[in-house]
């Protein structure tokens, strides 16, 4: 028994010879123990200043890009015709004697509508088939309005005429049968005005303190003066309001709400 016993220790400590491979030529350090790398640092605050200052720098961007784009769909409001098509030149300003004429005025001015109708019919600008009060008293801006294109001329040179006015397309004012109608508004610093205020001051001395013609019962009035009659509608017209008097009711009508 103690042979095998001491038969054994020397197999266990006998060294043995094996071939050499590549773990035997490597170069010794002085390195012992596992190595482990070093975590680097993270800098996730870095990242996130880094992320939310792009975020503005492309919101900036978008916003500048959004509101040049909505600059340039912009058009602007003038030198554009109504219709929508291409510019069209302005029509030569020619007066048209021919051309029918009603008058509107649309102002507090007493007498304005009648004054311009003296003036247009002794200097043959036109035609006037109606003077009178316009439907409103406050209209601001004064025009020349025509319906028919052809009379594009003739209401440019009315529209000189007096003081430089707009003209304009419209269907409007259908009813009065004009060629061109003349809208008076505030703004209005054409002829006829000393002529209005003459014409009001002479109608105040015609007029006695109860608002009766001079005399009694119109004794003084001239019997050859006979009422003005509306060529549209056949009927009278009212010398206050410019307005044709309704038959059926007695009263003035704006010829605007006449069926024609």
């Amino acid at each position: 028994m103690a042979k095998r016993t001491e038969g054994a220790r020397e197999h266990r400590g006998a060294r043995q010879d094996y071939p050499q491979d590549r773990f035997d030529r490597i170069q010794p350090s002085g390195r012992v123990g596992a190595h482990r790398v070093t975590a680097r640092p993270r800098y996730t605050w870095q990242y996130l200043i880094a992320g939310l200052l792009g975020f503005a720098l492309l919101t900036t961007a978008g916003v500048i890009a959004v509101h040049s784009i909505g600059n340039t769909g912009k058009l602007p409001l003038t030198g554009r015709p109504s219709g929508g098509g291409s510019v069209t030149q302005t029509p030569d300003a020619v007066l048209n004697p021919d051309a029918t004429v009603a008058v509107l005025n649309g102002t507090e001015t007493q007498n304005l509508a009648a004054a311009l109708d003296g003036i247009i019919t002794e200097s043959k600008w036109g035609k006037i088939i109606f003077s009178g009060s316009a439907s409103a008293s406050d209209v601001k801006i004064s025009a020349v309005f025509y319906s028919d294109p052809a009379q594009a001329s003739a209401a440019a040179g009315l529209a000189a005429k007096l003081g430089g006015l707009s003209t304009y397309t419209t269907e409007d004012y259908a009813s009065y049968n004009a060629d061109l109608i003349v809208l008076i508004g505030a703004d209005y610093a054409g002829p006829g005005l000393d002529e209005a205020k003459a014409m009001t001051e002479q109608d105040a001395k015609n007029t006695d303190a109860e608002g009766e013609p001079s005399g009694v019962d119109g004794e003084n009035s001239d019997p050859e003066t006979t009422p003005e009659i509306d060529p549209v509608t056949g009927w009278e017209i009212d010398p206050a309001s410019g307005f044709p008097i309704n038959p059926d009711t007695g009263l003035p009508q704006d010829p605007a709400t006449i069926a024609p």
